[in-house]
Order: structure tokens, then sequence, then C-alpha cells
């Protein structure tokens, strides 16, 4: 099987220069830019001096995981033949604190769908495809810590 590459450009523009004397109370405002969509405004965390407004790395981290998962299983879903009515889902990402030197990195990752079929669907078949749509999920894939969900699966009336 060929191997097919996709590549995924995009830009990074600082966009905090306040000409603040001390870089180390610079302000950490930047914005994400590619060709055809919107911006992301982003800043590091609160914590870490940033703005509470603005997504920051460990946001778009987790909503990546959250939106694959999502999108692999929704598919999933419609060439299966199952009909959701409704989709949302909770997720929440653990990151333990830095270390001396300032690194830090995220432990785990838990997703929480909450989904709801149609009535006549296959009940077992729609949460079956979770672990499929997590096997598939890039993203989860290209992590190094676990990825877990916790999936509520019911059927509407």
């Amino acid at each position: 099987m060929t191997e097919r590459v996709h590549t995924y450009r995009l830009g990074l523009q600082w966009t905090g220069r306040d000409d603040s004397p001390s870089f180390r109370n610079h302000v950490r405002a930047y914005a994400l830019t590619m060709p055809g969509k919107p911006p992301i405004a982003g800043s590091s965390d609160p914590v870490f001096r940033g703005d509470a407004a603005r997504w920051t790395p460990e946001d778009l981290l987790v909503a990546s995981l959250c939106a694959c998962h999502h999108l692999w299983y929704m598919g999933l879903c419609a060439a299966a033949g199952i009909a959701v009515l409704a989709y949302e889902d909770a997720a929440e990402g653990v990151m333990v604190e830095e270390t001396a030197g300032g690194a830090g990195q995220f432990e785990k990752v838990v997703l929480r769908p909450r989904v709801v079929l149609a009535p006549g669907t296959d009940l077992q078949k729609a949460r079956d495809l979770h672990e499929v749509a997590h096997a598939r999920c890039f993203i989860a894939r290209s992590v190094n810590f676990p990825v877990t969900h916790d999936a509520d699966v019911t059927v509407g009336s």
C-alpha cells in the first residue's frame, strides 16, 4: 500500500509586543493563521502569565483529540447506517506540573462523549464504534500519553 502523506502549514505571529522594558513580563498573545481560515487568538495559560480569554496550546491539544474522535465516530456511524441525533463531549486533559527546568507534560486526556441515537439503532454497535474511532484517531495515535473515552450512548425518543 502506498503511504499517503499530508502536510499542514500554518503561521504564528506574536501580537503581544508592548515595548515593555522587561521581556520576562512580555505579553504572550499570538495569532495562528492559515490561508482561508479565521485566525485563532492564542496565549499561554493564565498560570504562565497568559490571557485567559485566548486559546492556549494545552486547550488546542485537548480540542484536537476531542474533535478527531468526534469526526471518526460520526464517519463510522454514517458508514454503519447509525443515525446520531446529538453528540457532545466534555473532554478533560491533565498536565503535570513542570519540572525544575520549566518543562511539563500531559499525563492523560479523557474524552466524555454523550451520544443520542435515533430509535431502533443498534446500541451495542454504536458503543463499539467508539473503540474503533479511538483506534483510528491519528492525533490520539500520535501522543505519548493515554487518551481514553468514557462514552455515554443512549437512544432518544
